[in-house]
C-alpha cells in the first residue's frame, strides 16, 4: 500500500513538474511592427506566447486601419468622404453604416462643444494645407469664404446610409475622429485574438489593452510641447483604456516666426489661439477620446475642463504656453510631471 501511495505520488510530482515545464517554455514575448497611415506613423506591440499569433494578428489590425482609410480619408477622392465631397451640393451618396455611425459620432461632438468640434471644416483644413506641400496662410477673403461652409448642421442624411452636404464646395474632414476610432476597432481585434496585453499607437493616439505582463499598469509618457518627439513632461499610469493628445506640436508650418497647426478653431479659421500647446484624454473610448482631445483644445482651459468634469470616466490633462498644467480632479494620484519647469495649477 505504501509503495502504491509513493507510485501515485511520484507520478503526480512528475505531472505536476511537466505542467510547470511546459509553462516556463510558453513565456509571453512582445511582437511588434510599424508602418505609416492615417497621415502618421503607427505601432502596434502584443504580448503573446504564439509569435506567429501575434504577427498575424498585427497584419489583420493593419489591414483594419487600410480599410478605414480607404472610406473615410478627406484626401481620397474615391473614398466614401470623398465621395460625399465632390457631390456637394447636389446629391446624396451612398457610403457604408460605420461611416454613417462616424460622422454621427463627429455631429454629437459638435452638437456637445456647440461647435469647437466641426466634422463640416474640410474647406477650411484644405485652404490652410498644413502637413501637405501645399500648406500657406490663406486670405482673409479666403477664410472668410470658407467660414460660410464650416456647418454640421448642413450635413444631411437620408434613409439608412445616404449622406449630403447641402451646399457645393462644403467638405467633410474626419480627420479630428477617424484615428480613434481605427485605434478602437485594432482593439477589438486584438481582444477577438485572444490577446491580453498590448499597446496601440496611432501616431498619438495610444490604447493600452490589459496590464504589463507582470501585472502593473502602463506608464505612458506625455509629449513635452517644447521639445522633440519622445521627451516626456510627465508619465500617467492606466491600463485598458485610451490617451490621446491633440498638440500644437504635431503639424504645423512657421512664417515670420509664428507657428501655424492644424489644429483650426471653425469659428475664427484659424489654427486655435487660447494658450493651450497640448490637450490629453483619458477615457475607455479612442473616438470618443479622439474628438475630445480637438474640442478642449479649441475651447480653452476654462471652457475645456468644464466640458470633461461634466463627463463620466473622462479625465484631462491640458498644457499651456506659459508651462502651467491643469488636471481634472480624478488624475490626483495617476499622473506625475517628470519635469520641474511645469507646474500644476488647482
Amino acid at each position: 500500500m505504501k509503495n502504491k501511495i509513493l507510485k501515485y505520488s511520484i507520478l503526480a510530482a512528475i505531472i505536476i513538474l511537466t505542467i510547470v515545464q511546459v509553462g516556463c517554455t510558453k513565456e509571453l514575448q512582445m511582437v511588434s511592427d510599424s508602418t505609416y497611415m492615417l497621415g502618421t506613423y503607427l505601432q502596434l506591440s502584443v504580448w503573446t506566447t504564439n509569435k506567429q499569433e501575434g504577427m498575424d494578428t498585427i497584419k489583420s489590425s493593419f489591414e483594419r486601419i487600410k480599410e478605414i482609410e480607404d472610406k473615410m480619408s478627406a484626401n481620397l477622392d474615391e473614398s466614401e468622404i470623398g465621395q460625399i465631397n465632390l457631390n456637394a451640393g447636389k446629391t446624396y451618396v451612398e457610403v457604408s453604416e460605420e461611416t454613417v455611425d462616424i460622422i454621427e459620432r463627429a455631429i454629437h461632438y459638435a452638437e456637445l462643444t456647440n461647435g469647437a468640434f466641426d466634422p463640416a471644416i474640410g474647406k477650411l483644413v484644405k485652404l490652410w494645407g498644413i502637413g501637405t506641400e501645399n500648406e500657406r496662410i490663406p486670405t482673409q477673403d479666403e477664410i472668410q469664404n470658407a467660414l460660410q461652409l464650416v456647418d454640421y448642421q448642413k450635413i444631411e442624411f437620408q434613409g439608412d446610409n445616404k449622406v449630403k452636404l447641402s451646399e457645393a464646395d462644403m467638405r467633410i474632414d474626419l480627420g479630428g475622429i477617424a484615428k480613434g476610432y481605427a485605434a478602437d476597432e485594432v482593439t477589438k481585434i486584438m481582444k477577438n485574438k485572444g490577446i491580453k496585453h498590448a499597446i496601440i499607437n496611432l501616431g498619438g493616439n495610444v490604447v493600452t489593452l490589459g496590464k504589463k505582463a507582470d501585472g502593473t499598469s502602463w506608464k505612458v509618457g506625455i509629449q513635452d510641447p517644447f521639445e522633440p518627439t519622445g521627451t516626456h513632461m510627465g508619465v500617467i499610469e492606466v491600463y485598458d483604456q485610451t490617451v490621446v493628445t491633440s498638440g500644437n506640436y504635431e503639424r504645423y508650418f512657421m512664417a515670420d516666426d509664428k507657428r501655424y497647426h492644424h489644429i483650426i478653431d471653425p469659428k475664427t479659421g484659424y489654427p486655435a489661439e487660447n494658450g493651450i500647446i497640448s490637450a490629453t484624454i483619458i477615457t475607455n473610448s479612442s473616438t470618443d477620446a479622439d474628438g475630445l482631445s480637438t474640442s478642449i483644445y479649441v475651447l480653452g482651459v476654462e471652457k475645456g475642463m468644464q466640458l470633461i468634469e461634466s463627463l463620466e470616466n473622462v479625465e484631462c490633462i491640458i498644457i499651456t504656453e506659459d508651462k502651467k498644467v491643469y488636471t481634472s480632479t480624478g488624475l490626483t494620484e495617476r499622473f506625475q510631471i517628470i519635469d520641474s519647469s511645469f507646474q500644476i495649477e488647482n
